[in-house]
């Protein structure tokens, strides 16, 4: 498959699509084998395997595209094209209606653009080739080994202890982890066999396989050469050289390590170690202009003040420290004294209460004419009106007769009142033979 160029800017130019007469769009597909005139399709008409007269499905084919670089990574072969036709139509150095008609570009990029690719390079020296190139270099080093230094190596730790686990199941004798970035790739290639009866579609798709399995595996090695080059292997090494670093620079070094990968190891390190000497000067500056601010001039005395200094912050930390614990006893004295004021002031009013509570005037109360003298004392008494004494009467008669006897616990749980009302209404109930106890 070849990627062409298209005949024009203007869908209008491209002949119409033989399956469904729409307008061309790139890309679209022109048959490699029907001639003379062009058989073009439309990727619609295309995957439906669209076929007329002479032209069968299984014919070779070209894609029509014009959406890549030749020259430039910025400038797409159609724009190339306009480009030159534009120069045609509007002449050599009239780079305003150049620009007007290609209407992607302004006027600088057009004449810098033609002046660089068509007037002073005579070679052509097209993107495409050192792309080309890059590719071939990259080709070559990622096949060779990266080599460790000698003080870089890794420890060869036994497998499955706890050093292998913090190294990733890393194994040196073989450089390589025991499970790797994108570790599954190759499943892909296990089913690929090429064959010499392979249809040219098929044999375009495995090598696109191949293609695509190449890359994950350089995307593999890059992240593998990252770890390698920073040291990130032996991942206790690394924390204790990043301990050694005041906490702020840590700090900074986990906002970097990002960036890790972007520059080298060496310039990393350089800028982490740049920031942590700032951070000491920083800190030396402050220090002496307090030594200014107290009037030291020599650093005897700074040594006197720096000794007289950190003894005054011991004592101040002491005294806060025993401020904060006679604070914190005297909170729970005072919390304990309000608790036992409550308690003592909560059971004197309820004793007042229960000792000044007049007897309940039954006068008028429903329920009042169904019960005798003593039920009526008993209601004056315990502040119980008839209706509720009546019902409450009768819940425990029934459970009395159902279980052939009642106690006082029972009788609580069926009476949600006070638990004292409770207790004399039991009573009394047991006391005139209206239930027995259990």
């Amino acid at each position: 498959m070849d990627r062409l160029a298209s005949f024009g800017n203007d869908p209008f130019d491209k002949p119409p699509c033989r399956g469904c007469s729409s307008y061309l769009v790139e890309p679209y597909i022109k048959c490699a084998e029907c001639g003379p005139s062009p058989f073009l399709l439309c990727l619609q008409c295309f995957t439906r395997g669209y076929e007329y007269k002479k032209h069968q499905s299984d014919h070779k084919y070209e894609i029509m595209t014009s959406d890549f670089p030749v020259l430039e990574p910025g400038w797409t072969a159609q724009e190339e094209m306009a480009l030159l036709e534009a120069v045609m139509d509007c002449g050599f150095g009239n780079w305003s209606d150049v620009a007007y008609q290609m209407r992607t570009k302004t006027k600088e990029e057009c004449e810098g653009h033609y002046m660089k690719n068509f007037i002073n390079n005579p070679l052509f020296s097209s993107t495409l080739l050192s792309l080309r190139q890059m590719e071939d270099h990259l080709s070559r080093t990622a096949d060779t080994a990266i080599p460790f230094k000698p003080t870089d190596d890794p420890p060869r730790p036994s497998f499955d202890s706890q050093v292998s686990r913090d190294m990733a199941g890393y194994m040196p004798a073989r450089a390589d982890f025991m499970e790797e970035f994108d570790n599954y790739a190759e499943w892909d290639l296990k089913d690929i066999d090429f064959v010499d009866d392979d249809s040219d579609i098929l044999h375009a798709l495995k090598v696109a396989v191949v293609d695509i399995y190449h890359s994950r595996l350089e995307e593999r090695q890059r992240r593998k050469k990252i770890i390698r080059d920073h040291g990130l292997i032996n991942l206790r090494k690394f924390q204790i050289l990043e301990r050694r670093y005041p906490k702020e620079v840590q700090d900074l070094y986990d906002v970097m390590r990002r960036f890790a990968r972007v520059v080298g190891p060496i310039e990393h390190d350089k800028f982490i170690e740049s920031h942590a000497l700032e951070f000491e000067l920083r800190r030396e500056i402050r220090r002496l202009q307090e030594y200014r601010r107290e009037g030291i001039q020599s650093f005897c005395g700074a040594k006197v003040y720096e000794r007289v200094k950190r003894i005054r912050e011991d004592e101040r930390r002491k005294r806060n420290m025993l401020c904060d614990v006679l604070q914190y006893i005297h909170d729970a004295q005072l919390f304990i004294n309000a608790n036992i004021l409550a308690l003592y002031t909560t059971s004197y009013y309820n004793t007042a209460l229960q000792r000044s509570a007049p007897p309940l005037n039954l006068t008028g109360l429903p329920g009042t004419e169904k019960l005798n003298e003593r039920e009526k004392e008993l209601c004056q008494v315990v502040r119980l009106v008839p209706g509720a004494y009546l019902e409450y009467k009768q819940a425990l008669l029934n459970e009395c007769r159902r279980q052939g006897g009642l106690r006082l616990a029972q009788a609580r749980s069926l009476i949600k009142i006070d638990v004292n009302k409770t207790r004399k209404i039991y009573d009394f109930l047991i006391k005139e033979g209206y239930i027995n106890k259990a």
